[in-house]
């Protein structure tokens, strides 16, 4: 037997097998379910929604599919985070659709400085919509780190830059139920501590890995 015969003998000695992860969009459409679940049931806990809202999802179209819109997007993040984090499991089409669809949704809101898919109104307005937004995403973006840990994401902070993006666009699609509906106000209030949330995930992310290695090291 030559030394590279040797050598593979050795290294594959004390190897045991290794269950295959389970389904992994069915975990991120669970993830995606239950974290829009306590997002909701959060909100409503501190707040009533605007007087009027659901109803509105009935009697105007493009409110409807604004709203349908945002889900969409953030459904498609979901499943590209948790995709990027097995190795070959998410496709450059499948990542270049998620950034479409949530771009078009954002884009809803610039378009609605001219035209606004609701008439502007101060009728809902909570106080601390902001804070709400970062608060209620935190556990979400947690839950799924720990998740997605038990993958095998190779660019951990990359994978939780994604997951942190859907759970921080939770909030701010609901605050369009619960909250106030003027453009400049969706924007500030309920948009950007959404995409704060990633930089956010992506240091949480930077301190759990060498955090977890040397768990595991022990």
């Amino acid at each position: 037997m030559n030394k590279q015969h040797i050598l593979i003998s050795n290294l594959s000695r004390d190897l045991a097998p290794v269950s295959s992860p389970s389904n992994i969009n069915r975990l991120a459409i669970v993830w995606f379910l239950l974290s829009a679940i306590f997002v909701v049931a959060m909100t409503h806990l501190f707040g009533p929604i605007r007087p009027g809202a659901f109803s509105q999802l009935g009697t105007e179209p493009r409110f409807l599919l604004e709203t349908m819109l945002g889900v969409a997007a953030i459904l498609w993040t979901s499943l590209l985070a948790f995709r990027s984090a097995v190795p070959a499991a998410l496709s450059k089409q499948f990542a270049a659709t998620g950034m479409v669809l949530m771009a078009l949704w954002l884009a809803q809101y610039v378009i609605g400085f001219v035209s606004p898919a609701l008439e502007p109104s101060m009728l809902g307005k909570r106080d601390h919509c902001f804070s709400e937004t970062l608060v209620y995403s935190l556990p979400v973006i947690l839950t799924g780190l720990f998740l997605i840990r038990r993958l095998y994401p190779l660019r951990f902070v990359r994978t939780a830059m994604s997951l942190s993006l859907a759970a921080g666009m939770l909030p701010a699609l609901y605050m369009q139920l619960a909250c106030m509906y003027e453009s400049s106000h969706i924007l500030a209030f309920h948009i950007l501590p959404g995409l704060l949330m990633v930089l956010a995930g992506a240091v949480i992310a930077a301190l759990w890995r060498p955090f977890h290695r040397s768990f595991n090291l022990q």
